[in-house]
């Protein structure tokens, strides 16, 4: 069956794999839609909530889900106990899913003209649409949802315009914050908030996402269980993993920090794979595992006692951090952050 895209593009969209807005089938994550659904029924629903769990899991999958099931069940005491199924079919997904339902604000990252790509930040622009949204009428007496996507991504002008939105919600109003890492966020807007934690994809759930998607996950059982670790419960990462490159990247690049003395020519190689002009999603592998190096780095050292070293890692850590969002901002030259970036791991890791 071929998937056909109705959900708007957006910064982190993959060719052939179905937005969370579009996605019908809600994998894993029973635990919490049961509590949501619950709490709908009795009255109790939150007027903010933050989805919290590491990327690619289905937080935002989850949210639309949720909207869907507001949308759909109007009347909170004759709502059903589990979130409703999405029926594809029908005009209130097909309106969810393109973005034109009216009681619905999606709000991430936006495009950005200049560079012809998406800003690398959540702008106060986007939040400021939140007022707007909310003064018109609903237009049947039912929810508005606002979905912050993620929420990690707002820029500080951005969470202090969402901060008064939270301050004073109007009735029938629900906030869901899709957030990587709770501790990015403001602690004035955590404390206005329910927080859900999300736990990663098991094995089997894993393997139920990447079924639906071409092409499918490997048949041998060892392969499938170093795909899981490897993406560590995350479905996207493993659709990285295996759709672009992503387990040769991660390699390439342990492999030049691993080694015992700079391989230039290697360098270079991988820097080729993943600076090329349309190599985005590559590149995008790249820095996440080059972060991750550090991170890992970073704790390591710090459980062994060795605090010089896990501060050395934790800063370079940072600096990398700002040398992925300098280049993406300036449309630097991708092919020599990628070295760059190198030879800061091997400076960082070889202490």
């Amino acid at each position: 069956m071929i998937f056909e895209r109705i959900a708007p593009e957006q910064h982190d969209t993959l060719d052939g794999v179905p937005e969370s807005s579009e996605t019908p089938r809600l994998v894993g994550h029973a635990q919490a839609a049961a509590m949501l659904a619950s709490a709908y029924r009795s009255g109790k629903l939150p007027h903010a909530l933050i989805l919290a769990g590491p990327v690619g899991i289905g937080k935002a999958t989850l949210a639309f889900h949720l909207a869907h099931h507001l949308l759909k069940h109007p009347a909170f005491s004759q709502a059903p106990d589990a979130l409703a199924v999405p029926d594809p079919a029908s005009s209130l997904f097909r309106q969810i899913a393109t973005g034109a339902h009216p009681s619905v604000l999606h709000l991430t990252r936006p495009a950005n003209d200049k560079t012809k790509s998406f800003k690398t930040v959540v702008t106060v622009d986007e939040i400021r649409k939140v007022s707007r949204f909310l003064s018109l009428t609903s237009h049947d007496g039912s929810y508005r949802i606002v979905i912050v996507d993620p929420a990690d991504d707002m820029n500080i002008n951005a969470a202090n315009a969402l901060l008064k939105n939270l301050e004073e919600p109007p009735a029938r109003t629900l906030f869901i914050l899709i957030v990587h890492a709770p501790g990015s966020l403001l602690p004035t807007i955590r404390s206005r908030c329910q927080m859900v934690r999300l736990t990663p994809l098991d094995a089997e759930d894993l393997m139920t996402v990447l079924q639906g998607i071409e092409p499918p996950p490997p048949e041998e059982p060892a392969a499938r269980a170093a795909l899981a670790e490897r993406a560590g419960g995350s479905a996207r990462n493993a659709i990285l993993l295996t759709q672009y490159g992503g387990l040769e990247i991660a390699a390439a690049l342990d492999a030049l920090v691993g080694a015992r003395k700079s391989d230039v020519s290697g360098a270079y190689r991988l820097a080729e794979a993943v600076g090329g002009r349309d190599q985005a999603i590559q590149f995008d592998i790249f820095n996440r595992h080059a972060l991750d190096l550090l991170s890992n780095g970073a704790s390591e050292a710090a459980l062994a006692g060795d605090l010089a070293r896990a501060k050395t890692l934790s800063d370079t850590w940072h600096e990398a951090l700002n040398a992925i969002s300098e280049t993406d901002t300036y449309n630097l030259d991708k092919k020599q952050h990628a070295l760059t970036m190198i030879d800061r791991l091997n400076s960082a890791m070889r202490m």
